[in-house]
């Protein structure tokens, strides 16, 4: 067993020791890339969403150093044709880019370093194989090939860690991606390797519109395509979770869902699940990841606007986002585009790709993104968000005017994010307003009945005692004809399938004085 090559499977026997999500099927895909055009893959996701237990997987299922069958028997995987195929059959050399950048010290070309000590441990693990003179990596392992006539799989875990690291065009970036680029682009490539497979947070660097590394088939969380089941946790496996460990599925969802990933429309950030689990405790586990201090400058940077975004998302809205033009590079943020895109790549955004659309996913990434407004000292909108609070309890005690006034004072605080000359631009400040409800209340704008679109209701979480809100603006009206309207097309009868107890809101605005009145009813 060495430190590089031959790792055996201690690392996945570990994860297996555990509670093991069976992400195995990731293996059948791969399976199929071996020995073809596609061997070369690389997935990247954000921190804590599995990156390092695929790759472990991977390497303890090829390694042909030990034998790994009892690991996989009762997993998805053993039912795949090529099972018994791949298992154990190849040398894997296994590198994690982050034990380089840890150990380095001043400016010294960290691969050089990379190079030296896979190549000593290879030929240790090749006796029978001398290393010339001239040799480099590559070199010394086609005549490896040549003797074993095996090919390696080779693993990177956290390949693009240097690039996090340092800025391009230094020498350290340059001498990397050229050094990827001799070892999985060149013809010998071909002959090296069964397969290749990198993790990472984000995609291969793009110089202009091209990948530094054309040949390798890429999957994000932008693009992850058929792997988006591979990426987090989907709902089925989170409520066996759940039933098995006695946990309340819908606080869960609640905290740590509203991923959709390619086709997958649900998929929850596995980590937080299992802390959650292990500590029986549903709280952000997302502070711990490394990225706060990175997010809170990029929304810092405020390109065109960037700051309402943010606002808006975090009222509930969706913001327009073309990710196409991002060079998947943490240092070269350009535009507002580009904030949005490597959010999504951080997991602080969720990403529509047939709307091209990106939003908050849940309760734990909305504190993230409320911290990283605190800490840039955005006081009006931290003023809001406090005012929220009050907004809610004004409602549910049915205290009118305070509720006027808290809209009117969203209205004020709000007017440079939306034109509120409309019902419409009001149900998005409403849904500002009212961010502090999140908790405890799924939002629908536009709520659909039987007889028209309530414009705001809010229905209680499960296992939450507080009534249902139904909200109807008027604008320019008298605001009794807010509550006529609730009443005249039933909007309760529909809402009232939800939650017993029902609390109708008409708020009018009237343009000319610039008040709101409010009135409150508890439904019949």
């Amino acid at each position: 067993m060495g430190t590089y090559i031959n790792k055996g499977n201690v690392g996945f026997q570990y994860i297996r020791n555990g509670e093991y999500v069976d992400k195995s099927g990731l293996i059948a895909v791969i399976n199929r890339t071996l020995f073809t055009e596609q061997k070369f893959t690389c997935v990247t996701r954000c921190r804590r969403f599995g990156k390092s237990m695929a790759a472990k997987m991977l390497a303890a299922y090829y390694d042909s150093s030990c034998d790994s069958r009892a690991l996989f028997a009762d997993l998805q995987i053993a039912g795949d044709p090529s099972f018994e195929k791949h298992l154990n059959k190849y040398p894997v050399i296994y590198v994690d880019i982050t034990d380089f950048i840890t150990h380095e010290e001043g400016d010294g070309i960290i691969v050089h370093r990379i190079e030296r000590e896979l190549l000593k441990d290879i030929s240790t693990a090749y006796p029978d194989v001398p290393v010339e003179e001239d040799d480099n990596l590559m070199k010394f392992l086609l005549r490896v090939v040549e003797r074993t006539k095996t090919p390696f799989i080779f693993i990177i875990d956290e390949w693009d860690a240097i690039c996090r690291e340092y800025r391009p065009g230094t020498e350290q970036t340059d001498y990397y991606v050229n050094w990827l680029r001799r070892m999985f682009k060149s013809v010998q490539a071909v002959t090296a390797f069964a397969g290749v497979y990198m993790t990472g947070i984000l995609p291969i660097k793009k110089y202009k519109t091209e990948s530094a590394l054309n040949n390798f088939w890429e999957y994000s969380m932008v693009n992850p395509g058929r792997l988006e089941r591979f990426f987090g946790f989907t709902k089925e496996e989170v409520l066996t979770l759940t039933a098995k460990y006695q946990m309340d599925y819908d606080e869960l969802e609640k905290w740590y869902d509203g991923y959709q990933i390619g086709e997958e429309p649900s998929i929850f950030n596995p980590n937080s699940v299992m802390q959650a689990i292990y500590n029986n405790r549903c709280v952000s586990y997302m502070s711990g990841t490394g990225t706060f201090t990175a997010v809170v400058d990029y929304i810092r940077m405020d390109f065109e606007g960037l700051k309402n975004d943010i606002i808006r998302m975090l009222a509930g809205d969706r913001c327009d986002v073309d990710p196409t033009g991002f060079q998947n590079d943490m240092s070269e943020i350009h535009s507002r585009d580009d904030v949005l895109t490597v959010l999504i790549h951080m997991g602080y955004l969720s990403y529509d790709w047939r709307k091209n659309e990106c939003y908050i996913p849940n309760r734990e990434v909305a504190g993230e993104m409320v911290n990283a407004v605190k800490a840039n000292n955005w006081t009006q909108v931290t003023d809001a968000l406090q005012q929220s609070r009050r907004l809610l309890e004004a409602t549910l005690a049915g205290d009118e005017a305070t509720v006027a006034q808290l809209v009117e004072a969203a209205h004020t605080e709000n007017a440079s994010i939306i034109k509120y000359n409309n019902e419409n631009a009001m149900a998005c400040v409403l849904s500002i307003a009212y961010y502090y409800a999140h908790g405890d209340y799924i939002f629908h704008r536009e709520f659909q009945t039987g007889k028209g679109f309530a414009d705001l209701v809010l229905i209680p979480r499960k296992n939450v005692a507080l009534p249902a809100i139904i909200v109807e603006l008027k604008y320019n009206n008298a605001v009794g004809t807010a509550i006529d309207q609730i009443h005249e097309r039933r909007y309760p009868e529909k809402v009232a399938a939800y939650a017993d107890n029902i609390l109708l809101v008409g708020i009018n605005y009237d343009k000319e004085k610039k008040t709101h009145e409010c009135r409150i009813e508890k439904g019949q």
